[in-house]
């Protein structure tokens, strides 16, 4: 019998579940929301170049990286209620230290320490949920759950966006801080179960080693994750200043809402295609949608055009990377692996993310955005080859199996 659920699940749609994945809510939101308007901060604000602000928008995933990789071996040994509780007080405290931001040396040192507590706050929200999901439905609920990381990817930039251009960085600080303050009182309130180890699983836990710290079963779909990432990062960092460019800001706000309505129609389908017919089914159309959708805003020069793409891109992104994380849930090994594996996973697609603005902002300073964009789309595709010689899926009644023995589950 398993000591982190002493009463069976029986439905998706349980008091646990429903906070936490509102918890999650805000975590990501705030952390979109500030993604996708900072680099735009650096660059006006602060006078930084383009790579600069690059650079501040995707050091904040370093901070990311670091926090996952300790956590991702720290989280049962700290235990999920102790590590969900102080990454969010930390996220509280690095989230008012904006407002004190005099340069772009500072918003780096501010930015590393936030992305920190943001990857430690994550990474314990993504393992407590799975406590939550009934054994016999993993699949919808991994989607149902993962659907507010989605809507938190598409509704912070659009807030975001608007926000920007109607009123200042220091509302959209003070407002961030009051949904952070929301958070870390949730953790204090929130019931949550720890892991019982016994001492010999605590003993390996401890050991420092890279698989402590990274699971190896898992390193190939992360780096899909990587490229994927990588990829989207280029819609997330520079769309504003490309929208700009394009005299098209005022309607590029309703991109993210056009992603959202994608993603909130796909997800529940595309988690019940996952378990039905495998990954296969779900991830291949994936690429092909997050290529057209970049083609497309390479390409874009009118409003419906650019919200076009954000439906692909949407459909692309969106659906793998929910689907991407369920893949390295099944290659997970035992539960007391979960917390690494997908961790493993986030490094990945974290690292995407980090690595892109910086990289796409020098690269724009020799090509434009249009060409930028056509350049990303090659991405998906690179990816899917890889995907398609170097993957074998597991069958998936099996898979589910296993996880269920496990009591394992899943969260994007």
């Amino acid at each position: 019998m398993s000591n982190a659920e002493p009463e069976p699940i029986t439905k998706i749609f349980n008091k646990g579940f429903i906070s936490i994945t509102l918890v999650n809510f805000v975590v990501y939101f705030v952390y979109f929301l500030l993604m996708a308007i900072i680099a735009v901060i650096a660059h006006q604000q602060l006078h930084a170049s383009f790579g600069q602000s690059g650079l501040a928008s995707g050091i904040f995933v370093v901070g990311t990286l670091a926090a996952r990789l300790i956590m991702g071996q720290q989280l049962e040994l700290l235990g999920r209620k102790a590590v969900l509780r102080y990454g969010a007080l930390f996220y509280l405290v690095t989230t008012i230290a904006y407002l004190f931001i005099p340069n772009i040396g500072v918003m780096y040192i501010v930015r590393l320490l936030n992305g920190f507590a943001y990857g430690m706050t994550s990474t314990a929200t993504n393992a407590i949920v799975t406590a939550y999901i009934p054994e016999n439905q993993k699949g919808k609920g991994i989607n149902y759950y993962g659907l507010s990381t989605a809507l938190a990817a598409a509704l912070g930039p659009f807030m975001g966006m608007i926000l920007l251009n109607y009123t200042t960085f220091k509302t959209i600080i003070i407002m961030s801080i009051i949904m952070i303050a929301v958070v870390a009182v949730s953790a204090f309130v929130l019931h949550v179960d720890d892991i019982k180890l016994t001492a010999e699983k605590r003993t390996a836990l401890k050991k420092i080693t890279f698989s402590a710290f990274v699971e190896t079963k898992v390193i190939f779909i992360s780096f899909i994750g990587f490229l994927i990432g990588f990829a989207f990062s280029s819609v997330l960092s520079f769309l504003s200043s490309y929208a700009a460019q394009l005299n098209l800001l005022a309607i590029s706000s309703f991109f993210f809402i056009v992603y959202a309505g994608v993603i909130a129609i796909s997800r529940p389908i595309s988690g019940t295609i996952f378990d039905t017919k495998g990954e296969n089914a779900v991830m291949y159309p994936t690429y092909f949608a997050l290529t057209i959708g970049l083609i497309m805003l390479s390409y874009t020069t009118t409003g419906w055009m650019l919200l076009l793409s954000g439906a692909f891109i949407g459909l692309g992104y969106g659906t793998f990377l929910s689907n991407g994380q369920a893949i390295a849930l099944k290659l997970s090994p035992s539960v007391e692996r979960i917390g690494v594996s997908l961790s493993t996973y986030f490094i990945g697609v974290d690292l995407g993310l980090g690595v892109g603005p910086f990289i796409l902002g020098q690269l724009h300073n020799g090509m434009s955005f249009s060409k930028l964009y056509l350049s990303a789309a090659i991405i998906p595709m690179v990816a899917m080859v890889l995907y398609f010689f170097f993957y074998k899926p597991k069958h998936v009644g099996h898979s589910v199996h296993v996880m269920d023995q496990d009591g394992a589950g899943n969260n994007i």
